[in-house]
């Protein structure tokens, strides 16, 4: 903001910011790697990061923060199983896992509860829904389950 209070663009900032658009600083304790090979690794990583990340939000988890190496370990290797699932689900339904996310996240099962008892519910499948599912191999769930008859 400029001293009269009105909102201005300092365009030398702007200048400087532009020369730095698109470039980026990685650091490696190998100095055996090439700069591609430390590059593809940082790709690598943060691609599994951001699949761990949609997991986590889809299962509802808090951040963790780790500071012993057999969680470290155990972390990286559950980032690689996420991107893992995600990518053979993307292979077998040729679509992206965000579309499959968005797809089956409309999916829901409901719990009915009267005086006969209580059941539950699965939502009606969309064609979409039910080609993912055989795509990836995996059983449709059931329409209804978890009969309770009230005593």
């Amino acid at each position: 903001m400029s001293p009269t209070g009105r909102l201005s663009i300092d365009r030398a900032k702007v200048k400087t910011e532009a020369n730095l658009d698109g470039k980026y600083l990685l650091a490696t304790s190998d100095p055996d790697l090439t700069a591609e090979d430390v590059a593809l690794g940082y790709k690598n990583l943060l691609e599994a990061e951001r699949a761990f990340r949609t997991m986590k939000s889809t299962l509802y988890l808090r951040p963790v923060y780790h500071r012993l190496d057999d969680r470290i370990r155990a972390h990286v290797l559950l980032c690689w199983l996420a991107l893992l699932l995600i990518r053979v689900a993307e292979r077998r339904t040729d679509t992206t896992w965000r579309t499959i996310r968005t797809e089956l996240q409309r999916l829901h099962q409901v719990t009915l509860a009267g005086p006969a008892g209580r059941l539950q519910q699965t939502t009606d499948t969309t064609e979409t829904q039910v080609r993912i599912f055989r795509d990836c191999g995996v059983p449709m769930p059931p329409k209804m389950s978890g009969l309770t008859p009230a005593e």
